[in-house]
C-alpha cells in the first residue's frame, strides 16, 4: 500500500539500485513463480517520501504469509568503485563514473531495522527457501516496515510455488577459491582451526550458489603471482624428501579438504596447474621437510622441464592419482598445466603435457585459451575460451567446451563486473544452455589481492585489487566478521543463471530441444548468442516463468 512516510516497490532480483536513485525510475514486479525446491530471490527498494520530515528512519522488518517463516531478509550495502573500465565502456554500462555500487549482502543492524535515509535509494534483499513437504500453490507475502506502533511502509507480493523441482546441477561451474587469501585477511595460520573454520564458510556459500567444483590447494596456486613472488604457503599436501628424487608424501589435510567438500556438497576437484601462469616455464611453489626442517625446493627457480621436477611429478603423480582413487573421487578431477599458453611457447607447453599426461591420460585436462590456432595444434583437446572469442571456437562444434571470462567485456559479452547489469551476469546460463557448454571457469571467487600478488587489499573498501581491474572481477564473496563469508548480488546472479540452465534442460526432457530453443528466442526477440540478448531484465524473468509454467503444464 501507498505511504506518506516511506514508499516501497517490489523488484525483481535483477535491479541494482544505486543511493542517488529514485525509486520512481524501478520497475515493479510483484509476481513471482518459484520450483519447489529452488531458492527464490527478490528485492524490496524503499525510500523516503519527499514530505517527510525526518532525515533517518529505523524501520522494524516484519514478515507476513505462510511463507513468512522461510523467508531470509539482508540488506543490500553499497560498496566503493574507484575504477569501473579500461576505457572502452559500451551502452550496455550501468556507470562509467567512480563512485557507490550495490553489491554485498549483509544482516540487518539494530536487531532487525533497516534504515530509511532522506533523499537515498535503498533496497532489502529477500531469499525464500521452502522445506521439501511444502505444498505448492499460491502464497502472498508481506514485508512491512514499522516504528513504534506506525506502519511506515507495507508491500505485498504474490508467490506461485508450483509442484516441479529443478534436477541437480549438470553444469561444472568453478571460481578460484584462495585460501592464502582467507588466512591473510583474517590474520589466521594456514590450516590452523580457525582457517578450517572459515574456510569452510566460504566454500559452503559457494556451493549454496551453484559452484560445485572448487580448487583443492595440492601445492599453493602460482595463479596470479609476480614473478620471483610468492603467495602465502597454502600446502594441502605434506611432503618429505628422504633421498635423492624420492619423496614421501602425507595426505592427511587432502583428505580432511575432501571430506569438507563433500560435507558441503562440492561435486569435482580442480587441482592446482603444475607449471607457472602464461607459459609454463616454471615449477609452483611447492615446500618439503628436508633433513627434519621445512623447506621450498621448488619454485621460480625451477625449469618446468628440469629432471629434478620431472622425477618429483613422476614420483607424486601416480601416488596422487591411487589415493585419489582409494577416496573415490578420481573420476571428479579436472587438471591444468599453465593459463592462456601462446604460440610462441607451443612445443614447451606440448611437452609439459606429454610429461603429465604419462599419468593424466585418463582424466580432463582444462586450460583457459583464447588463440584458436594454439587448439588446432592437438596441444589442448579441452579448451577453456575466453568469451569475447568464443565464436571460433563454436565453429569447430568442440564436445564438452568449456568457457570463461574476465574484466574486460568486450562486444558486450557477458561479465559481472559492478557497472554492469545483473541481466548482463544472468544471461550467461541461457547462453551456456543454447550452446551446450559443459563447465564455466572464473579466476576470481575471493581474490584479495592487488595485480600480481604483490599485496593484500581489503575487498570491502577497495573493489578494483588496487586498479587491477574493473570493480567487481576479482571477487564475488565478501569477508564478514568471524570468517563468515557474505554474498554478492553478482553471486546471486550466477546461481540464478545456473538454476536457468536447470530449468531450461528439465523443460527440454519434456519438450525436446527445439521447443526449448525456440522458446528462447521468441522470448527474446531475437536469435539469442553470446552477444546478441536483450538487455532488459524482463527478458530473462518472462523467460524463467515460461519455462517454469510449461513444464508445471507436463505434469
Amino acid at each position: 500500500m501507498e505511504n506518506q512516510i516511506v514508499k516501497i516497490k517490489s523488484l525483481s532480483s535483477l535491479e541494482k539500485c544505486f543511493l542517488d536513485e529514485k525509486l520512481r525510475s524501478k520497475k515493479e514486479v510483484n509476481k513471482f513463480i518459484m520450483f519447489k525446491n529452488e531458492r527464490l530471490s527478490f528485492q524490496f527498494a524503499y525510500e523516503m517520501a519527499p514530505k517527510t520530515p525526518d532525515q533517518i528512519l529505523r524501520g522494524k522488518v516484519e514478515l507476513e504469509g505462510e511463507i513468512a517463516e522461510y523467508a531470509k531478509v539482508r540488506r543490500v550495502v553499497s560498496i566503493p568503485s574507484y575504477w569501473i573500465d579500461r576505457g572502452g565502456a559500451d551502452y550496455d554500462y550501468l556507470r562509467t563514473e567512480p563512485g557507490l555500487y550495490p553489491d554485498m549482502l549483509a544482516d540487518l543492524q539494530y536487531r532487525g531495522q533497516a534504515c530509511i535515509v532522506k533523499n537515498q535509494l535503498h533496497s532489502l534483499w529477500v531469499d525464500i527457501k521452502l522445506p521439501k513437504e511444502f505444498e505448492s500453490g499460491n502464497y502472498k507475502f508481506t514485508l512491512k516496515m514499522t516504528d513504534k506502533d506506525r506502519v511506515l511502509c507495507e508491500k505485498t507480493v504474490e508467490i506461485k510455488v508450483i509442484s516441479a523441482e529443478l534436477p541437480k546441477q549438470k553444469t561444472i561451474h568453478t571460481e578460484w577459491f584462495y585460501t592464502d587469501c582467507i588466512a591473510n585477511y583474517y590474520g589466521v595460520k594456514a590450516f590452523s582451526e580457525k582457517h578450517w573454520k572459515y574456510i569452510e564458510s566460504f566454500m559452503q556459500t559457494a556451493v549454496d550458489n551453484g559452484i560445485n567444483m572448487i580448487l583443492m590447494p595440492l601445492f599453493t596456486p602460482e595463479i596470479d603471482t609476480y614473478i620471483g613472488g610468492e603467495r602465502l604457503t597454502t600446502q594441502l599436501l605434506d611432503i618429505e624428501v628422504v633421498g635423492k628424487d624420492q619423496y614421501k608424501f602425507d595426505f592427511s589435510k587432502v583428505d580432511r579438504w575432501i571430506a569438507l567438500c563433500k560435507k558441503c556438497g562440492v561435486d569435482y576437484f580442480e587441482i592446482p596447474h603444475f607449471f607457472t601462469q602464461w607459459g609454463a616455464q616454471n615449477a609452483p611453489k611447492i615446500v618439503a621437510k628436508v633433513n627434519g626442517k621445512m623447506k621450498k625446493i621448488f619454485g621460480w627457480k625451477t625449469e618446468a622441464l628440469g629432471d629434478e621436477y620431472k622425477n618429483f611429478l613422476r614420483a607424486l603423480l601416480p601416488e596422487m592419482i591411487k589415493h585419489f582413487k582409494e577416496k573415490g573421487i578420481d573420476k571428479n578431477c579436472f587438471y591444468h598445466v599453465s593459463d592462456e599458453p601462446s604460440m610462441s611457447v607451443l612445443e614447451h607447453y606440448k611437452a609439459c603435457r606429454e610429461l603429465l599426461s604419462e599419468y593424466l591420460s585418463d582424466y580432463p585436462i582444462i586450460d583457459a585459451l583464447s588463440n584458436v590456432d594454439f587448439y588446432k595444434t592437438g596441444a589442448i583437446t579441452k579448451p577453456v575460451p575466453h568469451i569475447p572469442s568464443i565464436d571460433k571456437f563454436l565453429n569447430l562444434n568442440i564436445d564438452g567446451l568449456w568457457v570463461y571470462y574476465c574484466g574486460e567485456s568486450g562486444r558486450v559479452s557477458t561479465c559481472r563486473i559492478f557497472a554492469h547489469s545483473l541481466t548482463r551476469t544472468r544471461v550467461l546460463g541461457v547462453q551456456m544452455y543454447k550452446y551446450n557448454i559443459e563447465g564455466f571457469l572464473h579466476w576470481g571467487y575471493n581474490f584479495y589481492n592487488n595485480w600480481n600478488s604483490y599485496d593484500t587489499v581489503d575487498p570491502c573498501l577497495d573493489s578494483t585489487g588496487n586498479y587491477f581491474v574493473p570493480s567487481g572481477d576479482t571477487y564475488i564473496v565478501y569477508p564478514g566478521k568471524d570468517g563468515k563469508a557474505l554474498e554478492s548480488i553478482r553471486l546471486n546472479a550466477l546461481r540464478e543463471a545456473m538454476d536457468d540452465i536447470k530449468a531450461l534442460q528439465l523443460c527440454e526432457e519434456l519438450k525436446g530441444r527445439d521447443f526449448v530453443i525456440n522458446l528462447i528466442n521468441e522470448t527474446a526477440g531475437m536469435e539469442l548468442t553470446f552477444f546478441d540478448y536483450p538487455k532488459t531484465s524482463d527478458f530473462l524473468v518472462k523467460l524463467r516463468n515460461r519455462v517454469a509454467m510449461e513444464i508445471e503444464n507436463c505434469k
